[in-house]
């Protein structure tokens, strides 16, 4: 099987969209697009920034800008951000090409895989575990419906990979 549609990862922050995405592209022969990265390049600034100077409302309408350009290409890979699923107009635009893989981690797994970071804007203040499962709690429903889910606990970005591409050789898409 030849798989001719764009993947899109969503998933938290630190589940490892991009690190997987790049493996995955690699795999594929497909192009890596980084949603986060394509939003920094265009502001000319950090999402830290952003959401500092703008706040989440303006990020988070660059960020849907962004995401129906990259929607319009082919034989990509695209890593989102971690909030893209909040607006439904973000997962139709990432359908039409698109299949969503949700990469998944526990909130403690993610606290670990981000905790030495500073460009989590969301995660500022003194529980970032209790915002971390704050978050994950009201976001759950949305990345509840991807296509695809995978749990990235204690696994490689390339058995991730390796398990993204079974998996869409198994399913009709």
């Amino acid at each position: 099987m030849v798989i001719t549609k764009n993947i899109v990862l969503t998933g938290f922050m630190g589940t490892g969209k991009s690190e997987v995405g790049r493996v995955l592209a690699e795999k594929l022969s497909f192009d890596f697009l980084d949603s986060d990265a394509e939003i920094e390049k265009r502001e000319n600034m950090s999402i830290t920034q952003i959401f500092t100077n703008y706040g989440e409302r303006k990020f988070r309408d660059i960020e849907a800008d962004i995401i129906r350009e990259l929607s319009e290409k082919e034989k990509v890979v695209i890593s989102t951000g971690g909030g893209v699923v909040l607006r439904q107009s973000n997962m139709l635009n990432l359908r039409k090409k698109g299949i969503v893989v949700c990469l998944t981690a526990s909130a403690e797994t993610i606290l670990q895989r981000v905790k030495d970071t500073d460009d989590r804007p969301l995660l500022k203040g003194d529980d970032p575990l209790g915002r971390i499962r704050e978050l994950l709690e009201y976001r759950t429903p949305f990345y509840g419906d991807a296509d695809i889910t995978i749990n990235t606990e204690n696994k490689t970005p390339e058995e991730i990979a390796s398990e993204i591409i079974e998996k869409l050789r198994h399913r009709n898409f």
